[in-house]
């Protein structure tokens, strides 16, 4: 029993309950930032996240899988589904493709099934229903009860390593079954090869090569379980892998088996409650490598260990930006950092040796191997976040983009890379400004003179989409290319960033001729259409083109998964001149207030899901990037209390705690970095340049933890729902009239301060000029 004590401190009473053994009060424990983690956020409908552990920026990830075969399921999980497949090691988060799920692990009872069945039919195969009042996800940390088999999951990750425990019931036909054929194939990709081995009597190995939206990927696993086998068979179509012999010569071994449709069965024979204990690591080199990141990872079994250990390494990375605010808004803010660092992933093994772009093993020097970039996505706010406040991790992202194109055939820096391979997705050569803005805003670490010439080398490429068309017309023709609309915007936007970057370097006829490229936008301007538009090789305009429907129109792909009333605005490089070119800034105020006003036609909404509606404000889509940056068009233009009222009505509406919360793909990070930024009060329209537009703070503090080892915070005096209006600004200490915030008062630290009201004050921000 405890006794109330009444203290008295500083005059001011306080009740303490001590313990009649003298121990002290329990006293509440201040929530850990990774409290505040929501795995499940973004694993409904458009988000494509996964809910399973992983270490920050993580080479395993490790997450149960639901569904293969639909295209839509991209990272293997999807929050409605009522069955679980098993286990696999690695996952995509938030892409609109699919891949991944390698090597799937799956506890049974009774006999062991080897297909997974379909979810439809929920007793068929090795699939088992669950129910999510059986489910649990944290940083670090997911557990489940699979009805099927009566076991409890329990997954942990480290950075190359997985540890599973599996709680059975009693059984006589206990098994853990892996999976070498399994992978989130969208109905598509394929196992072309697979190969396991059986290293002893708790140990196996293998590997697999799947031909998928990444062509040739390599990916060898090693796994070691906490109990002996009882029994163990490879399977193989079905069947077991037994020892044969054929007229006395000829060996078939057990113990190891190659091909395809390959599996391996554990059996046990389990009491009430037992543990069994599975520890993984993956490796894109072999076998003998896996082991040894296992080995260094995962010495032992103890995974309350592993599990506190990635949670703490989460509470350290969430650490870089703290904010006050509600539980809820801790809660977005904190689960978007999270998603922001699950992704680019390490790829390399303990001893630095990782599958180079040309298939070729290869070892780091000097910097850490990193995978999965997608940068037609990441370039507009997570990379500028990672060389905010992941300098280090953004150097060796950097190196690992100029090694890709060290081992590129075509020397090419990566389109969308993926485990060391090119899937050749989306447009643009959007490493580029990756590269420069991690090296204008000072990360340190890599050769720039290197870094240069692959920049410049990619950029010169006569083989790249339309580029050489580009280069002598001043526009992609759409006769000529797909998405012609699109592709002239973006390669005008990375060319401005290669002359800032041969402007740094000293390099003034490369900067004149990369400024004259990147004013290409101009061409392809359509004064009476009033919208960008595609012109043909011979300088005309297609005629049948429409600005409002996704392509330019049925049977047309001018423009990348969007419309030109979307897409026209993709000019961040230059916006003034944009706002010339569509009419002053009252024009240009009035066409965005059009884009956010209009009601779609039903041809329009025709070509997005119900979910990717939700993200529709008019024409405006917030859950694709390429409209990203436009909300803090009107700060450019000198009406920052309209980008106020549409920031906070998205922050409202497409972002939250649930499942369901996320609008679109999360794309390794981009929608989630769109939100951090937005919560802090200012964006990068213009990744590269050296300014942030200043929109409205959505958070009334929040500090950034720079990685020069400065401090930038930022306050919002009186923000409420009601007071969502910028009423004045103050920068280190000075009166702010501009809705531009330069990189070099924040680069050593210092202060924003904002003073929030709930009426617009039209007059802060309106003489939008640019920074000197």
């Amino acid at each position: 029993m405890k006794k109330p004590i009444r203290l008295v401190i500083g005059g001011k009473s306080f009740l303490a309950a001590l313990l009649l053994g003298g121990a002290a009060a329990h006293a509440v424990a201040e929530p850990r930032l990774s409290d505040y983690v929501r795995p499940f956020v973004g694993t409904q409908g458009e988000g494509n996240t996964f809910p399973g552990p992983s270490a920050p920026f993580g080479m395993v990830q490790l997450s149960p899988d639901t569904d293969t075969t639909n295209w839509d399921t991209d990272s293997g999980y999807e929050y409605t589904d009522p069955t679980i497949q098993g286990f696999s090691l690695t996952h995509l988060s938030g892409t609109g493709c699919p891949d991944l799920g390698d090597f799937l692990f799956v506890p049974q009872t009774g006999e062991p099934a080897f297909a997974a069945g379909r979810k439809d039919h929920p007793a068929e195969g090795y699939q088992s229903l669950f129910s999510h009042a059986e489910e649990s996800a944290s940083a670090g940390y997911y557990k489940v009860k699979l009805q099927k088999s009566g076991v409890t999951a329990e997954l942990t990750a480290g950075a190359r390593t997985g540890l599973l425990r599996f709680t059975f019931p009693a059984s006589d036909q206990a098994s853990i079954l892996v999976d070498l054929n399994h992978v989130i194939s969208g109905g598509r990709w394929r196992v072309a090869a697979s190969r396991f081995r059986i290293e002893d009597n708790s140990t196996i190995t293998g590997f697999h090569l799947v031909n998928g939206w990444a062509k040739e990927r390599y990916l060898y696993f090693a796994a070691r379980f906490s109990r002996p086998f009882d029994g163990a068979m490879i399977i193989k179509d079905g069947q077991p892998v037994t020892y044969q012999s054929y007229l006395n010569y000829r060996f078939r071994s057990r113990n190891e088996a190659a091909g395809t449709n390959l599996q391996f069965v554990a059996q046990y024979k389990t009491s009430a409650n037992e543990v069994i204990h599975v520890k993984v690591a993956v490796s894109a080199v072999s076998a003998a490598n896996a082991l040894q990141n296992l080995a260094a990872e995962i010495p032992g079994w103890d995974f309350d260990g592993l599990r506190e250990a990635t949670r703490a390494k989460w509470d350290k990375e969430l650490g870089k930006i703290q904010i006050a605010g509600s539980d809820e808004q801790k809660i977005t803010f904190y689960t978007s950092l999270y998603h922001a660092f699950l992704v680019p992933n390490l790829y390399q093994d303990v001893n630095g040796e990782y599958r180079g772009f040309d298939q070729n093993i290869h070892r780091a020097n000097g910097f850490t191997k990193y995978a999965v970039f997608s940068l037609w996505d990441t370039f507009r706010a997570e990379h500028p976040l990672l060389s905010l406040i992941q300098a280090p991790r953004d150097s060796d992202m950097i190196n690992s983009l100029l090694a890709h194109f060290d081992q590129s055939a075509d020397h090419l820096l990566p389109m969308w890379e993926l485990q060391g391979n090119e899937t050749w997705c989306m447009i643009g050569y959007h490493a580029v400004p990756v590269i420069v803005d991690g090296y204008l805003k000072g990360v340190k670490g890599f050769d720039a003179e290197r870094a240069y010439r692959a920049i410049k080398t990619t950029a010169m490429n006569p083989d790249y989409d339309g580029l050489a068309s580009y280069r002598k017309l001043g526009y992609v023709p759409c006769d000529e290319e797909d998405e012609s609309l699109s592709k002239t915007l973006e390669y005008a936007y990375d060319d401005w960033t290669v002359a800032q970057m041969a402007k740094a370097l000293g390099k003034t006829d490369d900067y004149h001729y990369f400024m004259k490229r990147s004013a290409s936008f101009k061409n392809i301007y359509n004064p009476e259409l009033g919208w960008m538009c595609p012109k043909d090789s011979q300088g005309r305009w297609r005629t049948n083109f429409d600005a409002h429907l996704f392509g330019g129109g049925p049977n047309l792909q001018d423009v990348t998964e969007a419309t030109s009333s979307q897409y026209s605005w993709f000019v961040p490089q230059d916006v003034p001149a944009l706002i010339a070119m569509m009419g002053g800034k009252a024009a240009f105020i009035g066409k965005l207030d059009s884009l956010f006003n209009v009601q779609p036609s039903a041809a329009f909404k025709h070509e997005l899901s119900t979910n990717d509606l939700r993200g529709c404000l008019g024409e405006y889509w917030h859950g694709n990037e390429p409209s990203h940056h436009v909300i803090y068009l009107y700060s450019c233009a000198g009406a920052p209390w309209k980008a106020a009222e549409r920031l906070h009505q998205v922050v409202a509406t497409q972002y939250g705690s649930g499942p369901g919360s996320l609008c679109g793909n999360d794309d390794c990070g981009q929608m989630s970095a769109w939100y951090l930024f937005t919560c802090l009060g200012f964006y990068p329209v213009c990744p590269a340049g050296d300014y942030y537009v200043i929109g409205a703070p959505q958070v009334p503090k929040a500090t950034l933890h720079l990685s020069n080892g400065k401090k930038f915070t930022m306050t919002a005096e009186n923000l409420s729902d009601q007071n969502i209006y910028v009423q004045s600004v103050r920068v280190n200490g000075k009166n702010w009239d501009s809705p531009f915030l330069p990189f070099k008062e924040l680069k050593h630290g210092g202060k924003i301060e904002f003073v929030m009201g709930p009426q617009p004050n039209q007059e802060w921000g309106s003489q939008a000029n640019l920074p000197d």
